[in-house]
């Protein structure tokens, strides 16, 4: 793969391929049909998922331990074959392993016989209509009946053609050794809701068969929302279903692949107020190109984000309507070049606008299109595209069209550079106004994005009245520095390999320039590593070499007469094929590259490739028997794990002051690879540049005004933060405000993001993420000192693991607060933990309820 999973997509990829393995077993074991589906909502990365999955299924892989199935074939199929096109280039862009003449457009000319093994083909609707060339000869009606009635089928091959696209279908699945495997993209569309004496839709004709035409072995669908397409399988009974394969939503938003905050605009009054709000959305559309051209320059990237507006048009428009919105952009943004539109609409023409002619262009080239600054659309563009670069949306649609707004909302969530920005909400924030829509009507907008349905994913914030919050400029270098000195902690990943991780870390320090070498040395380091295991573990290495050089069984001798039977032991000599299976299973543990290399490091030390190149092969051979018996070791994997993280976690500390230098892209990458551990890791906080805070909301028919607040570390233009407080966090604000010393507090984001601290806590052996209420900075003895306190809920079952979580934290990172407290109310008080204590700790770590701590004697009254 070029690009490097997160940890929810190698998750989702290892879950695929178990379903995989399974139905490929079932299949040609048992000629069982089976389906299975994945979850993910927009912008999680589902075609990245598919590129490593189809890297395994076609070339096989060490680290999802599967083997390639030799006689594989995909079929993509969607319902538009822009769709597919752009699926097609992602496909490409992804993998390292898959390459263009392995992805094959099934066009009108196609005959053939069979598919080829090893290769995708890709398929839309419209190509299996029945006034397609593809499948002309082919009545699946007329075929259905005669085979109710057990008449012979017609065979019709007009045009010279040899193979229907039925034809191949069939034959693929009926020839032994191939295993035919069908990816729905977007799977909830085109399954209906046919009942049983309905014409099925010709994706469940696909699925289910047809004509004489068996239905797909094995079937993958890929949706956001796939309820429809579970129902349709479970209906039809025709597959075994497979477990769902389900990507937690909290986890891609923690990933920073999309945006954190969608901010809505209406108007305050009734009226016409397109011309004002598209007004606005042009000054948005400024701003942000200035944002991501300082944004590039600070950080001295070569790319620079062209942001894009969309100007969403009803479904029948009228074009001097759309004509005056574009005077209105460019009266307001004169820099902007007149050739920066297009449109996207059905009518695949130059289209004309009031006085300007406004060229079609595919939906999937937008992206790329950089002179394309604004955008006219309908509602089509929503399925399936993408355009990260979209971050203003202006919507002519009524407040009727909710799901057309929501469905295209979804497509702009993607995060431009596929990272979070760290503290910089204006560039992780995507802007959508809406000048047919009241107070009113716009919460089912809010609901819709909030929850996540059929028409778009469920999001971080959605803001309709805000303000940006920006550094206190009373706050001191000497404060921020304190904020960024604390540590953050990451959600741990199932399966991370040390060695991966530090082979990894070795490339980028090689890459930035920090270690020059890293990968050689980190190689070597390991070789002693495991010469160091050797030597103090002789007698059972070679035990196990003996044991992987030879095959033993038993032979069953039958006494016919006397009818008994007996058992002869054997011994033979192991053959290559066995040495490389044992081989591959040692790899696993130490990492492909790492075992290769360690082949030739022992190899090397008893013949040389240039003096006799026959010794050396036989030296290689040993060596690949001697790493193979090293990991049928048992304690080998602990010791060889245990050295690759050590060595890891010296160079992090060692270099962490000059990864620090790095631009955010670079710092990005080293920040994945302190993730990619078992163990929760802990990061340095961001400084926040940029925030948004709501400032209103609504409670039934009235609006409440947040109340604002002094002396939080972020601020608007008069110096006040908007905030709702409860009653205990109203307590410990004032409380803490009122101690001496006191200089500025900070409200932690419940978002996931470089600037709000997270602690990593156990519930049900899942790591989860809690994030405290508030940090507060005081002065003590000349310096900035650092207070957490975190008010307390009891009421919730994960009380307790949260705050045992956060003893935990306690117990790694004490030295770097002053205080660190829990607080909650028991019996009418409030009462506090100190968590910087380590008999609290043991307590809380012995506890059996949090409530129960809170009115003991380690609690005491919080003032």
């Amino acid at each position: 793969m070029k690009f490097t999973l997160k940890d929810y997509q190698r998750d989702a990829v290892r879950d695929a391929l178990a379903n995989i393995r399974k139905a490929r077993r079932l299949w040609h074991g048992e000629s069982d049909k089976t389906a299975f589906s994945l979850t993910a909502v927009t912008g999680a990365g589902k075609t990245v998922m598919a590129a490593a999955a189809f890297e395994a299924l076609f070339h096989g892989d060490e680290e999802f331990d599967f083997d390639a199935d030799p006689g594989a074939v995909v079929i993509w199929f969607s319902d538009d074959p822009s769709l597919n096109e752009q699926t097609r280039f992602r496909l490409m862009e992804a993998s390292d392993r898959i390459n263009h003449t392995d992805l094959v457009v099934v066009e009108n000319t196609f005959n053939r016989p069979r598919f080829e093994a090893g290769k995708i083909y890709f398929l839309n609707t419209q190509k299996l209509g029945k006034n397609s060339l593809l499948v002309r000869g082919h009545d699946a009606e007329e075929m259905d009946a005669k085979a109710d009635k057990q008449l012979p089928l017609p065979d019709i091959r007009p045009d010279l053609r040899a193979y229907t696209i039925w034809d191949t279908i069939q034959n693929t699945i009926e020839e032994s050794g191939m295993t035919l495997y069908l990816v729905l993209d977007e799977a909830h569309r085109g399954m209906g809701t046919a009942a049983p004496q309905e014409k099925g839709t010709i994706v469940q004709r696909l699925i289910n068969g047809s004509g004489g035409v068996p239905g797909i072995p094995v079937v993958w669908g890929i949706s956001a929302t796939v309820e429809r397409f579970n129902k349709a399988i479970e209906f039809a009974g025709k597959h075994i279903k497979l477990p769902n394969v389900v990507v937690d939503a909290s986890k891609v938003q923690e990933s920073g692949l999309i945006k954190d905050t969608i901010l809505l605009d209406i108007p305050d009054e009734v009226g016409d107020f397109d011309t004002v709000l598209v007004r606005r959305a042009t000054d948005k559309l400024k701003e942000a190109t200035v944002a991501w051209s300082e944004y590039a320059k600070q950080q001295e990237e070569a790319r620079v984000v062209v942001p894009l507006m969309v100007l969403q048009v009803p479904n029948t428009p009228n074009p001097s309507d759309i004509g005056r919105a574009l005077d209105t952009i460019f009266e307001r943004y004169r820099e902007l070049p007149s050739a920066s539109v297009a449109h996207v609409l059905a009518d695949h023409t130059t289209q004309r606008f009031g006085n300007r002619d406004v060229p079609y262009i595919e939906p999937q080239r937008v992206q790329d299109a950089s002179w394309v600054r604004v955008l006219i659309a309908k509602d089509a563009i929503s399925t399936g595209w993408d355009c990260p670069r979209a971050e203003v949306m202006v919507s002519f649609r009524a407040a009727s069209d909710r799901t057309h707004i929501t469905q295209l909302l979804g497509r702009m969530v993607r995060s431009p550079l596929a990272r979070r920005i760290p503290g910089n909400d204006r560039l992780n924030a995507v802007d959508c106004l809406l000048p047919k829509f009241n107070r009113k009507t716009v919460e089912e907008v809010v609901d819709a994005l909030m929850k996540g349905d059929d028409s778009a994913p469920p999001s971080g914030r959605i803001l309709v009245d805000h303000v940006e919050v920006t550094p206190h400029p009373d706050a001191s270098s000497a404060v921020w520095e304190a904020f960024e000195a604390l540590p953050t902690q990451t959600r741990p990943q199932r399966g991370a390999k040390p060695a991966k991780r530090l082979t990894a870390l070795a490339h980028e320090l090689a890459s930035d320039g920090i270690l020059p070498g890293a990968g050689r040395l980190a190689h070597a380091k390991m070789h002693n590593v495991l010469d160091t295991f050797q030597e103090s573990q002789k007698e059972k290495i070679e035990a196990k070499r003996k044991s992987v050089m030879t095959v033993d069984g038993k032979t069953v001798i039958a006494d016919m007469k006397g009818k008994e039977k007996s058992f002869d032991e054997f011994w033979e000599a192991a053959d290559v094929a066995v040495i490389d299976d044992a081989y591959r299973r040692a790899a696993r543990i130490f990492s492909p590259d790492i075992a290769r290399t360690y082949v030739e490091h022992l190899a090397q030390k008893v013949a040389s490739v240039d003096d006799d190149p026959e010794e050396y092969l036989e030296a290689i051979i040993e060596a690949r028997v001697t790493v193979a018996g090293l990991g049928l070791v048992t304690e080998v994997q602990a010791f060889f794990d245990g050295e690759a993280d050590k060595l890891a976690k010296e160079w992090l500390a060692r270099y962490a002051s000059q990864i620090k230098e790095l631009n955010d892209d670079r710092k990005e990458s080293y920040r994945q690879i302190i993730e990619m551990s078992t163990e929760p890791q802990s990061v340095n906080l961001a400084k926040p540049e940029s925030r948004y805070e709501a400032t209103k909301a609504r409670e039934g028919d009235k609006e409440m005004v947040f109340p604002t607040w002094k002396s939080h570390l972020l601020c608007d233009k008069d110096g006040k933060y908007p905030c709702v407080l409860d009653g205990w966090e109203r307590a410990v604000v004032e409380a803490e405000s009122g101690r001496p010393g006191f200089s500025f507090w900070y409200r932690n984001p419940e978002q996931p993001g470089q600037s709000s601290l997270g602690i990593a806590y156990l519930e049900d052996e899942q790591y989860k993420i809690v994030r405290p209420d508030f940090l507060f900075f005081a002065e003590q003895d000349g310096k900035v000192v650092a207070d957490l306190v975190d008010p307390h809920g009891l009421h919730l079952v994960d009380a307790l693991p949260k705050l045992q979580g956060l003893a935990l934290y306690a117990e790694t990172h004490a030295e770097c607060y002053r205080r660190i407290e829990s607080v909650a109310e028991a019996g009418g008080r409030l009462r506090v933990l100190d968590l910087t204590r380590a008999d609290v700790r043991e307590a809380i770590k012995d506890a059996k309820s949090a409530k129960v701590l809170y009115d003991s004697t380690w609690a005491s009254d919080y003032s």
